[in-house]
């Protein structure tokens, strides 16, 4: 009976700690097309810290700095990487099961709306 009991606390700790989990985290495909019928897509992949930081890489690049929050029914992260020339400032929001983002260099001069979805097995 006390193995039983170890096993079930042990269960529900880590079905918690699952449950915890947020949902951005992983790998995504982001869908950054800029015309119909030319499919152009990068891979993300983010981990979502207890404490708040992101870590991860986005378009070949490393996360340099980041910050998720889940608040007012949304989730989402904001993060910078680099070119090596300038910052690449993007955030995104979790919707369903798309990622809904957008990507700001303000030296290159543009502002990309993107989606992103979770990778085909």
């Amino acid at each position: 009976m006390r193995k039983f009991a170890v096993f079930a606390v042990v269960s529900l700790l880590t079905h918690a700690a699952m449950a915890a989990t947020p949902a951005l985290d992983g790998a995504w495909v982001v869908d950054l097309s800029a015309e119909p019928g030319k499919p152009y897509t990068q891979p993300m992949q983010l981990t979502l810290h207890a404490d708040g930081r992101v870590e991860g890489r986005f378009y070949g690049s490393t996360i340099e700095a980041g910050r998720w929050k889940e608040d007012r029914g949304r989730l989402c992260a904001s993060f910078r990487t680099s070119d090596g020339v300038g910052p690449y400032h993007s955030a995104v929001c979790l919707d369903g099961t798309i990622a809904r983002g957008q990507t700001w260099a303000e030296h290159r001069n543009f502002l990309f709306n993107w989606n992103a979805t979770r990778p085909q097995p």
